[in-house]
């Protein structure tokens, strides 16, 4: 009696190890999503819908997301996956500063972190890889893209994204260092966060005070879409052989369709697809041979983007 009695408890201990005691190997992976809202830009859009396709349950994850364009409200939602218990924080972060606590927190908590599509200024040791983009070489690709424009004079309308974004940070200093050496001239420096409605009331103004420019250098699609649409309320050209220079970043496809009809003139690109790389290392079980893996990215002239280009390298519809 006395052994069959071990041998059903050694049953019920095995049995216990193989299912609810210890853990499923089908059991989906918590991952934790930090990022801006879908509706700040079609780049956005395309960024959020890759995270959502790649991390879904049939890919073996349990996905939870917050989206907010301000940094205290998103720090507070990093701070609440911790406490859930998520295996996995990524974060694209509204600014790139105040992450220090949290993903310390995050360390002693045992979850790793992935950065993606926007670095923050933390100690490398806080997480696991950074997947972005090279903001700094966005905005070095574009500037000297206009400076190989050889305009007799760069009156220049900048509108700058949500300040201190890595985004707007990158895009911001190649054209401040033209400014600073005399180059180009600052007609206006004014941030839109990313606005297309914003935008067109910076451009507005501008045009109402009657203050000459001849480049509109604004930091993603949308702000060049209302920059554009202030224009032509005054009768402004714009584009090739236009009055004045549009430039853009995201890459849109109704961005770039506005260069084919030669009504902008460049536009740079930014990849939002990170998701697939973070999964894969995930699931490959081994910490990542490099720190920051950088998406290749290139800029595009209204002058020779070709239909193709389009259909290779824009978001959206």
């Amino acid at each position: 009696m006395k052994r069959k009695t071990l041998l059903l408890v050694g049953l019920l201990v095995l049995a216990c190890l193989l299912t609810a005691c210890g853990k499923d190997k089908d059991e989906l992976i918590k991952i934790g999503v930090v990022n801006n809202p879908p509706s700040e830009s079609g780049y956005r859009e395309a960024n959020v819908k890759d995270m959502e396709a790649v991390f879904s349950k049939d890919n073996g994850y349990d996905l939870k997301t917050f989206y907010s364009i301000k940094n205290d409200e998103q720090l507070q939602a990093a701070q609440g996956f911790i406490t859930e218990g998520v295996d996995y924080l990524l974060i694209s972060a509204a600014e790139t500063t105040g992450w220090d606590d949290v993903l310390k927190k995050a360390k002693e908590a045992g979850i790793k972190v992935y950065l993606f599509d926007r670095m923050i200024n933390v100690d490398a040791s806080l997480y696991e890889a950074a997947v972005v983009s090279d903001m700094a070489k966005e905005g070095e690709t574009a500037v000297k893209w206009l400076l190989d424009q050889n305009l007799s004079e760069y009156k220049v309308i900048h509108i700058q994204g949500a300040m201190g974004s890595d985004a707007q940070i990158g895009r911001t200093n190649a054209l401040e260092e033209q400014f600073k050496s005399g180059k180009m001239t600052k007609v206006a420096q004014q941030t839109a966060s990313w606005s297309e409605d914003e935008a067109k009331k910076i451009v507005e103004a501008v045009i109402n005070s009657g203050e000459d420019f001849n480049v509109i250098y604004a930091e993603n699609d949308g702000m060049a879409k209302g920059a554009v649409a202030a224009l032509d309320a005054a009768g402004i050209t714009h584009g090739v052989d236009g009055k004045v220079i549009v430039m853009g970043f995201d890459c849109n496809k109704w961005a770039l369709r506005e260069l084919l009809a030669k009504k902008w003139n460049y536009d740079g690109q930014c990849s939002p697809f990170q998701a697939k790389i973070i999964s894969d290392l995930i699931k490959s079980g081994k910490a990542p041979s490099q720190k920051t893996i950088i998406n290749e990215e290139k800029g595009f002239d209204a002058k020779t983007l070709t239909q193709s280009d389009i259909d290779t390298y824009g978001l959206g519809d």
